[in-house]
């Protein structure tokens, strides 16, 4: 069957692409999103249509299936085709091969037993990641994980990766200490405990493990051996998503390889609040290895905003409603709700075998209320709280004791395992005693089995249910509820939920949610749920089951490939207006072949050591006090000593810093933002006008709120104020910042001539019209004055880690004005040095420029430098003949800047002017 498909002359004119055989290209990330959620739903319509018209109708999918099973389909649209006014011929296109999808977890969807030394039998496995993923027939999937055995002997490995390559698996073969260590040790007894709000294990509790650290070496070398699986059978296109927290580790692994690797990670537990997970020894480590990922995956909200919070509080980095931006690169952060494949729990109802198992039930519980609960024996799913819930109801409703039965199915999970063993036997010791207190000789009101049940069997246990009980303790989502509500078509049962499920966000409005630790509460909704009115009950089913058929895993998949492939679009867009590098070899080179150089350098992130080194909670010492960078002492005095150089230390800090760090070093040191200047040879004079209002400055306001913000502090300089809140909560330290602007700008600075600047996480109060775009050329007429400068300066390099605010001195030197950045105010029109034209003409837009500058300035008297009264404008203009290509602005550390070229670290800028000072030495 065919079908065309027509577009509107509003979606043509809305796409502004006058060539038809041009792709359309969608400009917002929600347009281009929403255009592949709608070719996504057109292609499953087509592909349904063409079965119905070829008679393809599946009568059954058993649990047997391969999970990489395909239907033939016409393929989806190219991505390029358009709804724009273009007729599509569906099935006379050709097919687009399906995109490689390698889904990399710990385990996979098969379980292998060996039968000889090279032959295996496989068998689907029961774990928590098939089910979802067993629909999926979009993508070219291959699955590559742990097989669940030990193969020492190379034969059985290549029998075994020969026989699970049928099932489009691929094996990663981990010998037993690795699998003890990393499996049994970090990922069972730490990271699972710590996820499920738990805790961690007290060393004692350790089961034949020596410490944390050799859990997380092996959990470490363990990831890098999935890497390297997943690295020989990369192919460029695919996608890699690595799922839960078995692989934390791993997209670092693999961006490591390949930084053009499409990588996403999913967590199927919950994440816990930072508070939680700041207990972890190894905390930073892991958030950075996630963080390597283009998309990070949670099945809700709840669970990405904690982890933007911890990599926020315990790294230090920026959050933002898209996710974690760390220098410029933005990890995209998620919730995508998982689903399950409902057409086959639906499908599964009409099946004989299943129909024999509903009558076969019916006629067991004939005249009694069916409750069930599914649950791995785990401490996380509350089951003999769930149990007790149940005493109390009985206890409370003697009237239902025989009309009701509880069916708890509780599957077999980690039995090796101490905690667990002793829950099994609470379990079991609880059921005794309700069923020894309320059964009779013919019927107890629990039946428990301690074993898992075939897809048949539980889909008719499902379907017979009138109320299914989940009250997990902390689940990431819990399927059993949608699988439930999918079996619920001709019954409409009620579901009882715990809020502390994920599906609670996304089935919390028909279910009956409860706090599972509340027994009394929930006894009550199951007494709520039995006697609850038929609409009622119908009503809430209908809303959970368009949830669960709408949201299935196939669109869960097919949601977060679509996401992962659009983030690496937008990360491409963004790194269009990212910096470039400084090319480092051809800004030495430039240097070289120039007469008269001028190196402008800040001081604070650009020439002092890193003050994270030992952790940002140990750095703020030492960044009160800041320190010149050790690497720099001799590549910083050979420059000096390099009579074609001249260097300016520009800074905001005040004189007697730069005095402590440069008093050594025949340069030109300009503090506060230029205000104070002195050759190191000679006094400390003022460039700030003469007549300038400090009556403003009043530091009880910045005391206060030092005091109330702990780890916050101020600094009182000359010109400005500063308050720093980085070392502070982050959160608080923002609400604090906030309060007091409001505080300043209808207090003390409300008709004051200032300007507010606001820094990552910092506020500073400084006078109208400083900034050292506006200092720096009255620093350059008193250089040239005091050193007798004939010959022009025709090199420039400026680099530093100015706030936005101070920016305007990376255009003072370019030949145009840029585009202004949103992020920056001008206060003051900022006087520029051109590359061309007279000198004459240069003076007479010097003079406009200073004659700005008097104009706005607030008081009677204008501003005059003081440096000199000898100083004639005319020297300083005179002096430049620079050229483009001879200069070079630099932002250290910050990727968003309006300079030409970025550094990432104090450390590059040690490089860059270690390799000049070494050139220049051999010249």
């Amino acid at each position: 069957m065919c079908f065309k498909l027509q577009g509107s002359s509003q979606n043509k004119n809305m796409s502004g692409n006058k060539d038809n055989s041009a792709p359309v290209t969608h400009r917002t990330r929600l347009e281009r999103l929403l255009r592949d959620r709608e070719l996504r739903k057109f292609n499953r319509n087509v592909n349904q249509t063409e079965e119905l018209s070829d008679g393809v109708k599946e009568a059954e999918l058993s649990a047997k299936d391969s999970v990489t099973e395909e239907t033939e389909t016409c393929g989806p649209l190219h991505e390029e085709a358009s709804f724009e006014g273009v007729d599509v011929n569906v099935c006379e296109r050709p097919r687009r091969p399906k995109q490689r999808l390698l889904v990399v977890a710990n385990s996979l969807p098969v379980s292998a037993i060996r039968k000889g030394q090279d032959s295996w039998k496989l068998e689907i496995s029961v774990d928590g990641l098939v089910n979802p993923l067993l629909g999926v027939k979009e993508f070219e999937a291959r699955w590559i994980g742990w097989a669940g055995v030990n193969v020492p002997d190379e034969i059985g490995q290549k029998a075994l990766s020969t026989a699970l390559a049928e099932k489009k698996c691929i094996p990663v073969f981990l010998d037993e200490h690795i699998v003890h260590q990393y499996y049994n040790g970090y990922c069972n007894n730490v990271l699972w405990p710590l996820f499920h709000y738990l805790g961690l294990p007290q060393e004692d509790r350790l089961p034949t493990t020596r410490s944390f650290q050799s859990q997380f070496d092996a959990y470490k070398k363990a990831n890098q051996m999935f890497a390297d699986v997943v690295n020989r059978h990369y192919e460029e296109g695919d996608v890699v998503w690595c799922h839960d927290y078995h692989l934390m580790f791993l997209p670092k692994c693999l961006k490591e390889y390949n930084s053009k690797m499409k990588v996403g990670w999913f967590l199927h537990t919950p994440f816990p609040s930072s508070e939680i997970h700041r207990m972890l020894p190894s905390r930073s480590e892991l958030l950075r290895s996630v963080l390597a990922a283009d998309l990070i995956g949670f099945h809700t909200y709840d669970y990405a905003r904690h982890f933007v919070s911890a990599c926020t509080r315990i790294l230090g980095l920026e959050g933002t409603p898209e996710g974690v931006e760390d220098q410029g690169k933005l990890t995209r952060v998620a919730a995508f709700p998982i689903g399950i494949d409902s057409d086959r729990f639906i499908r599964a109802l009409e099946l004989p075998q299943v129909q024999d198992h509903i009558k076969e039930l019916k006629d067991k519980f004939s005249g009694r209320k069916v409750m069930l609960g599914v649950d791995r024996l785990d401490m996380i799913k509350g089951i003999p709280r769930k149990i007790l819930a149940f005493e109390e109801f009985l206890e409370e409703n003697p009237e239902w004791r025989d009309k009701v039965v509880l069916l708890q199915i509780a599957v077999p999970s980690r039995t090796h395992v101490p905690e667990h063993q002793k829950l099994t036997s609470q379990v079991h010791k609880i059921v005794t005693r309700i069923n020894g207190r309320f059964g009779t000789l013919t019927a107890v009101p629990i039946h428990h089995l301690d074993r898992t049940l075939d897809f048949h069997a539980l889909c008719a246990l499902y379907a017979v249910t009138d109320v299914a009980l989940v009250t997990s303790l902390r689940d990431g989502m819990n399927l059993v509820s949608y699988e439930f509500v999918a079996c619920q078509t001709s019954k409409k049962g009620v579901l009882i939920l715990s809020e502390f499920a994920g599906a609670a966000q996304s089935l919390g409005a028909g279910a009956i949610l409860v706090n599972p630790w509340n027994i009394t509460e929930v006894a009550s909704s199951i007494s709520y749920a039995l006697n609850m009115p038929a609409d009622e009950r119908e009503n809430r089913h209908n809303h959970n089951f368009r949830h669960v058929t709408t949201h299935t895993s196939q669109e869960w998949a097919a949601t977060f490939v679509s996401e992962l492939n659009d983030t690496i679009v937008e990360a491409q867009l963004r790194t269009r207006q990212v910096l470039p590098l400084l090319p480092i070899h051809d800004a030495v080179e430039r240097y070289l072949q120039s007469n008269n150089r001028l190196l402008i350098l800040g001081f604070n992130a650009t020439l002092t050591e890193p003050v994270d080194s030992l952790g940002r909670r140990s750095g703020q010492i030492r960044e009160m006090e800041p320190r010149l960078h050790p690497g720099l002492k001799e590549p910083l005095k050979k420059l000096c000593d390099d009579q074609m150089t001249t260097i300016v230390v520009l800074s905001g800090s005040d004189r007697t810093i730069l005095d402590e760090n440069f008093g050594g070093y025949n340069m030109w040191l300009a503090a506060e933002n230029g205000m104070s200047l002195r050759l190191t040879t000679g006094e400390w004079m003022t460039t700030m006008p003469e007549n300038l209002n400090m009556d403003w400055v009043d530091s009880h306001v910045f005391e206060y709120f030092t005091e109330r913000t702990p780890r916050a502090y101020y600094e009182l300089r000359e010109t400005s104020l500063v308050w720093n809140y980085k070392y502070a909560d982050v959160e608080f330290g923002r609400l604090q910042a906030r309060d007091m602007l409001q505080h300043l700008w209808t207090g003390p600075i409300s008709n004051a001539a200032v300007d507010v600047v606001q820094g990552g996480r910092s506020v500073e109060v400084r006078a109208v019209g400083i900034t050292k775009g506006a200092a720096i050329d009255r620093i350059l007429r008193q250089i040239v004055h005091n050193q007798g400068m004939r010959t022009p300066i025709d090199y420039v390099l400026c680099v530093g880690h100015f706030l936005a605010k101070d920016e305007d001195i990376y255009t003072f030197f370019e030949p145009e004005h840029p585009s202004e950045s949103p992020g920056i105010v001008r206060t003051k029109s900022v006087p520029k040095v051109p590359y061309g034209g007279s000198r004459a003409q240069y003076h007479r837009q010097k003079q406009r420029s200073l004659s700005t500058l008097e104009g706005n300035t607030a008081g009677s008297a204008g501003w005059r430098p003081i440096v000199s009264d000898r100083v004639s404008e005319h020297e300083g203009s005179s002096i430049l003949d620079l050229k483009r290509e001879n200069y070079f602005s630099c932002a250290v550390s910050r990727k968003q800047s309006i300079a030409r070229y970025l550094l990432g670290t104090s450390d590059d800028v040690v490089a860059l002017l270690k390799q000049m000072a070494d050139s220049s030495s051999l010249t």
